[in-house]
Parts: structure tokens; sequence; C-alpha cells
């Protein structure tokens, strides 16, 4: 068996990406939790939303359908926005708290790029679980098709731009650990913050108008209320194009910050005990 060193760019890449994958199929109770955790959210949420059109054609612009299926994508969405590795002892925040971050410096693979591999995987197997979600909810008529086929063009690629961004942001995130340590806390607000200014509580139409005004200063809405809109109807295609490119500014910012952090954080590598 070839050494890691020797092993091309792509292979490596691949041997990385996969490591989420294999722990969620090789440990068979994880994905029956997964399955019996999505299936009650998307149940409640339906009954929820449901209950709250009954007296109502339409709110905020949204008709219970356009509603119903906005928070059950958000829902399905969930695997895809962020796998927990704590468990795994694979996350920043654990190789800095043990020391062994240093070793993601010695491998061949540089850390940027090793980050980033896991990430990939995290997300692929998400969107495995997503899809199959999406697949069985349109089969059953949980949720409705696209506004158009135009929308739901546009969806996959605004939604390609919104895990960029939620990325960059989990990453910026992990890399404020080399000069804190620790980032529990930061990671904490980071999930409040990012699933209410992104839509994930509700959709963001029936926020006020300065809540909305608020959010639209902010990354987080590029990260589900932007794609989700799109796909109901909400923001139509004459908009995307304004829409798609505020993500786009958001993934480059976020990405040009992140690489700086990068560099830096070479220079605040600690290694406790060893």
């Amino acid at each position: 068996m070839a050494a890691p060193s020797s092993l091309p760019a792509s292979s490596r890449a691949w041997r990385t990406a996969r490591i989420t994958p294999l722990a969620e199929v090789l440990a068979p109770g994880r994905i029956v939790a997964t399955f019996i955790r999505l299936a009650i959210q998307v149940f409640l949420v339906v009954c929820l939303w449901r209950a709250l059109y009954a007296q109502t054609t339409s709110s905020a612009g949204l008709d219970r359908e356009q509603a119903v299926t906005f928070v059950v994508l958000s829902t399905l969405a969930v695997p895809i926005r962020g796998l927990d590795r704590n468990s795994g002892r694979d996350s920043v925040y654990v190789h800095l708290y043990l020391g062994t971050i240093v070793y993601w410096f010695l491998r061949p693979v540089p850390p940027r790029r090793y980050y980033l591999y896991r990430a990939v995987g995290d997300q692929f197997y998400g969107f495995a679980w997503a899809l199959a979600g999406y697949l069985l909810c349109r089969l059953t008529g949980v949720v409705s098709a696209p506004a158009s086929a135009g929308a739901g063009a546009v969806f996959v690629l605004s939604m390609f731009l919104a895990q960029a961004v939620l990325y960059q942001l989990t990453l910026l995130v992990d890399l404020l650990c080399f000069w804190t340590l620790r980032n529990n806390g930061a990671l904490q607000i980071l999930t409040f913050v990012r699933n209410l200014l992104s839509g994930s509580y509700a959709p963001l139409w029936y926020f006020p108008e300065w809540f909305r005004t608020l959010s639209t200063l902010l990354p987080f809405q590029a990260t589900l209320n932007t794609p989700l809109s799109i796909y109901i109807g909400r923001i139509p295609l004459s908009s995307a194009p304004a829409q798609l490119a505020v993500q786009g500014v958001w993934v480059i910012l976020l990405a040009l910050l992140t690489r700086f952090l990068w560099r830096k954080a070479a220079d605040h590598v600690v290694s406790q005990g060893g």
C-alpha cells in the first residue's frame, strides 16, 4: 500500500472526505436515530404550520402550501448544515484542547484542505439524507414542487452558494479556537443566531420589517432563507440574480477572511501535554 505522502491529491481528498460517511454507515444506530428524528420533526412542523393556516389562506405573502414546503425543506436541510464531530474527537475544539492539532500541520494534507475535505464529506452525507427525505415528501405530497422549472434550477445553484457561506461561517468560528482555545460558547451563539436569522426557526417573511432589514446586513439569511424562498416562489426569478450575487459576495469575503486566519493560526498552535 502506498504511503499517504505518495498518494495523489485526489486519492487523499477521497480518503479524507469519506471518513464521516463510513463512520455513520458502520454505526446503524445513528442511521436509525437520524431517520426517527427527521420523521418526527417533519411530522410536527407539518401539523403545526397546517394548524396555523387553519383560519387563513395567506400570511406574509405565503399560502399554506408555500409555508409548509418552506419549513419542511428547512427541517430536511438540517443534516447538511453541519454534523457534530466532537464524538469522533475530530473537531478543531477537541484537537486544540487535547494538543493534537499539531498533527494537522504535520500531515501531507495541509490543515486548510483537510478541514475542507472533511466538510465536503459531511455535507455529501447530509445531502443523501436531505435528498431521500425530499423525494419521500414529494411522493407523499407533503411538499410542493418548485414554483417553476427555472425556480428549481436557480434553487440548486442558490443552495450550493448557501452551503459555501455556511461552511465559511463555521470555519470562521472554529478558527477562533486558535486564539481562545475554547469556542463552545461561540458555537452555541452562532447556532442560535444562524438558525434565527437564516429562517430555520421560521421563514423570515413572518418577522417585522426592521428584523428583515437587519438580516440583509448579515450573511445568515444567505444560508437558507434565500434558496428556499426562491424554491417556493416568494423571491421571483426576476430578483434571483441579485440574491445570488449577494450570496457570492459573502462567499468571497468570508473566504478571504478565513484564508488569512489560517495563515495566522499556525503561529498559535498549542500542544497541551505533548
